[in-house]
């Protein structure tokens, strides 16, 4: 191994380390032991993220082995990886499938959703139990993320690393995307990846805005009981002031320039 290659092996361990990809459950497999470093006292399994990083790069060789990448598919019936795998697919050109997994898929020819892929990759095999089952039958080769307690059953290509949190699924997605592309050619050994992780972490949108909100109906609220403490008081000058925070939060266009109606503003040439 090169001095460079073992660098960046570092590095994504590091990078590995800081999103807890090595923390599994209480549970191990008897498959998965192998895979074990040690066990914490509170009870936790610690993966071998040296093992887990030699498994992605034997995973990203079979993913560009196959000449085409839309016959790789990529899945995930969790919703912390649903969107890792879109974003993955999208910068490998890969097929992905999020979401509830339809039965037939890879078995039955007379529905539309068919698919005949050279390899899958999924999130779990717990929860991806079914899509692995039927790629067994059409002799489909298998990649799976797989923790401590995960059944290795149907799993041609196990990489051990912690499946549970929406940061680990993440950043094994994104190390495994970019050595793809490093394989490929597509991308310099020699320049840093510009795609951030980020894009890759699932986010609750819904769960966003209705926190938004409600932290804005609660600035209101206070900013009313203030208004009618001092109104009580007979302090109409901090009342004043409360009313006009209000109007700077509901303006919206914060770079117009006031002027007066058929005059030119001041000192704009």
């Amino acid at each position: 191994m090169s001095q460079q290659r073992k660098q960046q092996r570092e590095e994504d361990i590091q990078l590995l380390l800081a999103v807890k990809a090595h923390l599994g459950t209480p549970n191990v497999s008897e498959q998965m032991k192998p895979y074990v470093f040690q066990k914490r006292t509170d009870g936790l399994n610690i993966i071998h993220l040296g093992k887990t990083w030699e498994k992605l790069m034997l995973a990203a060789r079979a993913i560009v082995a196959v000449e085409n990448p839309s016959d790789v598919i990529v899945i995930s019936a969790r919703p912390y990886g649903q969107r890792a795998v879109l974003k993955f697919s999208q910068y490998t050109e890969t097929a992905y499938l999020a979401g509830r997994w339809t039965p037939g898929t890879f078995t039955n020819q007379k529905i539309p959703k068919f698919m005949e892929p050279r390899l899958i990759i999924v999130t779990d095999p717990l929860t991806d139990h079914q899509a692995l089952i039927e790629a067994s039958y059409a002799n489909v080769p298998t990649i799976a993320f797989c923790d401590t307690d995960s059944p290795m059953k149907y799993v041609d290509i196990a990489i051990p690393c912690n499946n549970k949190a929406k940061n680990s699924i993440a950043m094994m997605y994104w190390l495994l995307a970019r050595e793809v592309l490093y394989l490929r050619g597509a991308l310099s050994r020699t320049q840093q990846w510009d795609v951030m992780v980020d894009l890759f972490i699932w986010r609750d949108i819904e769960a966003e805005e209705r926190a938004a909100k409600e932290k804005g109906e609660a600035v209101r609220e206070t900013r009313q009981r203030r208004k009618e403490q001092y109104d009580e008081a007979g302090n109409e000058e901090q009342a004043e002031g409360v009313a006009n925070e209000e109007n700077w939060g509901e303006q919206d266009n914060w770079d117009a320039v006031p002027e007066a109606e058929g005059q030119p503003a001041q000192g704009w040439e």
